[in-house]
């Protein structure tokens, strides 16, 4: 395990837009942050080796690239105890969230805030960078990672913001970069502006192939897909999410 991301300080740092905090953090998860937070995050003042972050060696590696609450995240890494996860999120409530998910500790449950492990049953194969996922990007190396999750990212509807969406060349360069070959970056949105957005984007980058091969391969979830509580919110909504794989060529 290494040391908190917030050691690091780069005075260069993109412009990030977004939320980084919510409502009140309460004590139980308070706690977690300050105490249990440390243990699993990255430190990207050097060159991470990710075959060293996890005290067991896994098969895969994967990056979730904004995890929200956390609950895909979670789910996903209990289902797949050989792949090592690196998530990514600046909103401090959804770390929190994620850190109850993986420990147990709920508020009111609490029992020994100083003794704190994971639940039974999970493994250690998450690691954290509560900070924006373009600082950590230097830090890893090429074909660090066999899939990497964005999963309904900010659409930036209005055409003046066009530019903060993630999907931009840019940042696609760095995601092929970060891919194995063969890998696969999913892509999940319920807003018809970034879907349309998405498609015109990845068809200009020649360093990914959509994998679809018929509409129910982008309309219906992958088979080892966990639903997400945004996901849930869009469906109430009558909002249908889609779901975009696009192979690292």
């Amino acid at each position: 395990m290494t040391n908190s991301s917030q050691q690091f300080v780069q005075s260069d740092k993109p412009k990030f837009f977004g939320r980084r905090k919510g409502r009140t953090i309460r004590k139980a998860k308070s706690f977690l942050l300050e105490d249990f937070l440390p243990k699993l995050c990255l430190n990207v003042d050097k060159k991470i080796n990710l075959s060293e972050c996890f005290t067991a060696p896994k098969n895969k590696y994967a990056l979730e690239i904004g995890f929200g609450d956390g609950s895909h995240l979670a789910a996903i890494a209990k289902s797949q105890p050989d792949t090592g996860f690196v998530g990514v999120e600046v909103y401090k409530n959804g770390v929190a969230n994620l850190l109850s998910l993986i420990t147990g500790v709920k508020e009111g449950n609490e029992t020994d805030l100083q003794d704190i492990t994971l639940e039974d049953g999970r493994v250690d194969n998450i690691r954290i960078y509560d900070d924006d996922v373009r600082l950590l990007f230097a830090a890893l190396p090429d074909n660090s990672f066999d899939k990497i999750y964005l999963l309904f990212p900010d659409p930036w509807p209005k055409k003046k913001h066009a530019n903060r969406r993630f999907v931009n060349p840019d940042n696609l360069q760095e995601l092929a970069r970060l891919l194995k070959k063969g890998g696969i970056l999913q892509i999940a949105t319920d807003h018809p502006i970034y879907k349309s957005w998405v498609l015109r984007t990845m068809a200009k980058d020649s360093n990914f192939r959509w994998t679809a091969q018929c509409s129910d391969d982008w309309r219906n979830p992958p088979t080892d897909w966990f639903e997400t509580k945004y996901q849930r919110k869009a469906l109430r909504e009558g909002r249908k999410p889609v779901f975009f794989e696009y192979q690292r060529l």
